[in-house]
């Protein structure tokens, strides 16, 4: 039998369970820190990770702790909020209970802000032998595949295995892709060189490879035409129109056919929200996306909120849904944190109503593309707004201070010092013992 979540401060206040730690849910908790709620923040981490930095990480560009931040840190002097890390497994909607890893939490309101993970769309090879980034492990995972790829590469002598080795492709032409794309071509024309200058660079490959018509689908076509043309003076291949049927961990099989041999296939091509065990039929769209009404409200319920990647609000302006990006997920649980104030004081709810400030990407050191609701604008300037912007927005005083001075560092050195090899040697028991037998 199942166990109560323990050692919880009690409160005279609604409970609120808001579960994910992402750009909704921290902003949600951050918006109702020192109210009369008592909120139960809980996340699978203890920290907050920044996700447009990913592709830096994987790059060896930043390091994991400078756009991660520690969540207990956050709301130190916050009696009202309470953290617990864990994983959610299932709703009791009836109950108004959730049960998690570590034990079940009633709640008056729960708010679900767990947003999606990686979509394979079905295809069970991709699905084992790419790597996606959707967390910093797994962008630290890149970042030590890729330079132990390059030093297996140096000691092997057959060319078409070392080429293999050397050769990145990356699916889905997104912002992600397209920054993973640039910060491997810069990487690959400058730094890694100057590491391995007995390898030949000019067989590395760096692909990327979309679907659809054009890069950047939800930017401009004048943004997806110009990060397009980026790329190519970067020496990046860009393959449009071009869908990947296949990978065995080698072999890159578009159209029935090899196009491609790497050892590093990186998979950015979409997203699908994470599932929880215990909503009903009628409150999923296809997809998998939470039906939820103009405040966030899940279908069919009084108390179940849903925020960001995993809910489909569906809007005049917007009737497929609102893009599944980070503006959205902050500016709903701004939105929501207000209708709960205003809920204490016997006020009316608020609707939902998203303002659209813009998008932009990074391709490369003074390469960017910046779409704001009254003005286009490409290269250097956006380059600048990009790094002002994400910089900004980054948790912790420390955190821009150390992100500030390693893109300093890097843009006058073009030098990026986190190449290092850092992984586990010892992960079983048994290996544990060995060297203890051998010590002894």
């Amino acid at each position: 039998m199942e166990q109560m979540l323990s050692n919880l401060p009690q409160s005279p206040h609604p409970r609120i369970v808001i579960v994910g730690a992402g750009f909704a849910g921290l902003k949600l908790a951050r918006t109702l820190r020192n109210k009369a709620y008592h909120v139960i923040l809980l996340d699978k981490n203890n920290y907050h990770q920044f996700q447009p930095l990913f592709y830096q990480v994987a790059t060896a560009g930043l390091e994991p702790s400078a756009i991660s931040f520690p969540l207990r840190k956050v709301f130190h002097d916050t009696p009202n909020v309470t953290f617990r890390m864990g994983g959610a497994k299932r709703i009791d909607q009836r109950q108004n209970r959730l049960y998690t890893e570590i034990g079940y939490i009633d709640y008056d309101y729960l708010v679900l802000a767990m947003g999606a993970d990686t979509n394979y769309f079905g295809m069970e090879n991709i699905m084992k032998n790419s790597i996606p980034m959707k967390s910093v492990s797994e962008a630290l995972f890149i970042r030590n595949k890729i330079i132990s790829n390059y030093e297996r590469a140096i000691t092997i002598a057959d060319e078409s295995k070392r080429k293999a080795l050397m050769n990145v492709v990356i699916v889905g032409g997104g912002p992600t892709g397209v920054e993973l794309a640039g910060a491997m071509a810069e990487l690959r024309n400058k730094v890694f060189p100057k590491d391995y200058p007995q390898l030949n660079f000019k067989n590395m490959k760096v692909v990327l490879v979309e679907a659809g018509a054009s890069l950047l689908a939800g930017m401009s076509a004048e943004s997806g035409e110009k990060a397009k043309t980026y790329l190519e003076k970067l020496q990046v291949e860009v393959l449009l129109h071009t869908a990947v049927a296949d990978y065995d961990g080698l072999n890159v099989t578009i159209n029935g056919e090899t196009r491609f041999q790497t050892h590093t296939l990186l998979w950015a091509a979409g997203i699908v929200p994470n599932h929880i065990e215990g909503i009903r039929e009628e409150q999923i769209a296809k997809g998998g996306r939470l039906l939820v009404d103009a405040y966030n409200r899940l279908h069919s319920s009084e108390n179940i909120f849903v925020l960001g990647d995993g809910c489909l609000q569906q809007m005049e302006d917007y009737p497929r849904g609102h893009p599944q990006v980070a503006q959205v997920a902050i500016q709903q649980a701004r939105n929501l944190g207000a209708n709960l104030l205003a809920k204490l004081h016997q006020q009316p709810e608020k609707p939902f109503r998203y303002k659209d400030l813009g998008s932009m990407a990074t391709v490369g050191r003074k390469l960017a593309v910046v779409d704001l609701p009254f003005i286009k604008f490409q290269g250097l300037l956006a380059w600048l707004t990009w790094l002002f912007v994400h910089l900004m927005a980054i948790v912790g005083v420390k955190n821009r201070i150390f992100i500030f001075l390693d893109w300093s560092w890097n843009y006058l050195s073009f030098d990026p010092s986190l190449r290092l090899l850092i992984k586990p040697t010892i992960s079983k028991p048994e290996d544990r013992e060995k060297l203890t037998l051998k010590k002894n």
